[in-house]
């Protein structure tokens, strides 16, 4: 039997003005729960998997040992690099031992296969060992995950709804990107150590695999804030999480900031596997990001890059 250090998550909905803009009035709380996604989560030390993106999701093609083209989604959250079983099927992949994938609020065991010749942004990758998952959790052929992404940059194009992995230099450098943030690496993830919070300090997770923002029990604390009610959602093994749901007035990241915030707060293995239980912590989703024009992570030179929208402003 194999087992992996894999972990993965998902997250995110809310509103952006500019720095000088006064926020908006609060979102539609009945609303912004409806819109929820799925959330898969899992520590260190059992392998975790990608979340099911239902909304907004943009996926990149791949070979692999030159049949294809695939589609894969891209998640900046998920440890692991992941096959749907009928891939599997299809490709005949072989079967390599087992791993536990903890969804946000289940665990359950599943079947590892060895990946080999995995090609994409001219690299080809091999000896992947890829948790085996059904496609109706995935949304797409399978999930790129941190052990793939390393080294390379991933730019998000909302302007054009397209999300591209190469090196930083083939996709244009830094060039037109106001906003540029150093970050520390942690499991593979960056996270950005010196975001603020309606003026509590926070590290934030970017997490291109997930829709609702997820903020720590540490940060709802500091925000001190009057709960909107509860809110929940069915991780991927169909088991409900139940969390409290809470909209923060600002987020700032330099020049930056995003109003009216749209924040579930819970306890969750993912804070725990990257050491950020007792500080308060925020996993930053799509539903965010996409109000900017480009968003790129690059994870070897470990900086996340914003690109304002020009009617917004910095």
């Amino acid at each position: 039997m194999i087992s992996a250090p894999f972990f993965a998550a998902a997250l995110a909905t809310s509103v952006a003005a500019p720095l000088s803009a006064a926020p908006p009035p609060a979102p539609n709380i009945k609303e912004a729960i409806a819109q929820l996604p799925d959330i898969e989560i899992a520590p260190a030390g059992e392998i975790m998997i990608g979340t099911e993106d239902r909304y907004q999701r943009m996926t990149v093609p791949v070979t692999v040992e030159g049949q294809g083209p695939f589609r894969f989604m891209i998640d900046t959250g998920s440890q692991a690099t992941v096959v749907t079983r009928r891939l599997s099927d299809q490709l005949e992949l072989q079967p390599i031992g087992f791993a536990t994938v903890v969804g946000m609020a289940s665990r359950v065991s599943v079947q590892l296969v060895e990946l080999n010749g995995l090609e994409f942004a001219a690299r080809v990758f091999d000896n992947i060992s890829a948790p085996m998952l059904e496609a109706r959790h995935i949304g797409a052929d399978g999930i790129l995950g941190l052990d793939s992404l390393q080294d390379m940059r991933v730019m998000i194009d909302f302007r054009t709804e397209t999300i591209a992995v190469d090196t930083a230099k083939e996709l244009g450098g830094n060039k037109g990107y106001e906003i540029v943030v150093k970050a520390r690496r942690k499991l593979g993830r960056l996270i950005i150590t010196d975001a603020v919070i309606d003026g509590v300090r926070t590290a934030v997770i970017i997490d291109t695999g997930a829709q609702t923002s997820i903020g720590n029990m540490a940060l709802r604390r500091k925000l001190r804030g009057r709960d909107q009610g509860p809110s929940s959602a069915t991780d991927v093994n169909g088991e409900t999480l139940v969390g409290s749901l809470g909209v923060a007035r600002a987020l700032q990241i330099q020049k930056m900031q995003l109003n009216n915030v749209l924040i579930t707060f819970t306890d969750s293995p993912a804070f725990e596997a990257l050491g950020l239980i007792k500080r308060p912590a925020l996993i930053l989703g799509m539903g965010s990001l996409r109000l900017f024009d480009r968003v790129a992570i690059d994870f070897e030179s470990r900086r996340v890059l914003f690109d304002m929208p020009s009617d917004k402003g910095a």
